[in-house]
């Protein structure tokens, strides 16, 4: 995308990376309704519409300023509230809305690589930008899975590795909590975190592409 102008990139990219980011929120509220806790039927976010699951500065403004900078994309919905007691085996439960989420990346991944297929049987006007905007979908929900997947509480992948250990062990892994947020900063801005999961989101992407285009 470097030789498309910023309003260009910032045009293919909103759509994505706002679904990107407010689907999986969407499908963990269904996920959860389903395992017993109706608060996200009664808060009017058991829904795939982005509109109930946007959160201004999350979910639109650092994303942008990620594309306008070049960098890594961060972002999040609107929180999403759960009541754990209402589940059937609460912690189990609370795995299984973790996991919707990377699952949710992958099967948006999938499908915006069809569209990158696609997008070579319509005309140029409206087939290249289609691609183009298709690729900012891969990347972004395959980076997204990836990230999610870090073992560190509150992500999905410390939620999942929570519920995984012995309970004494997961009470004490609990107490990272409070520090997540600036043990990935540090990461970040160490380069540490790019170092590790650009590898693996291009392969991830290159094995998507492939699967799809085979």
């Amino acid at each position: 995308m470097q030789s498309l102008s910023l309003i260009q990139q910032l045009a293919i990219s909103i759509l994505p990376i706002l679904f990107a980011i407010t689907v999986p929120a969407g499908a963990q509220a269904y996920m959860a309704d389903h395992l017993g806790d109706r608060t996200a039927f009664m808060t009017g976010r058991r829904t795939f519409s982005p509109l109930a699951h946007i959160d201004p500065v999350g979910s639109i403004l650092l994303p942008l300023v990620g594309v306008a900078l070049g960098g890594f994309i961060i972002g999040w919905p609107k929180s999403l509230q759960l009541n754990a007691g209402a589940m059937r085996k609460p912690r189990t439960a609370l795995a299984k809305v973790a996991l919707v989420t990377p699952l949710a990346n992958l099967a948006m991944a999938l499908l915006w690589a069809v569209l990158i297929l696609a997008s070579s049987h319509v005309p140029d006007y409206f087939g290249e930008p289609l691609a183009l905007m298709a690729l900012v979908g891969v990347k972004i929900n395959v980076a997204l899975m990836i990230f999610t997947l870090i073992p560190l509480p509150p992500l999905p992948g410390g939620v999942i590795l929570q519920a995984l250990l012995p309970q004494r062990a997961a009470w004490q892994f609990s107490k990272v909590e409070p520090y997540s947020f600036w043990i990935l900063l540090l990461l970040m801005f160490s380069g540490i975190l790019g170092k590790v999961l650009l590898p693996l989101v291009q392969l991830i992407f290159q094995l998507i592409v492939g699967v799809v285009a085979f």
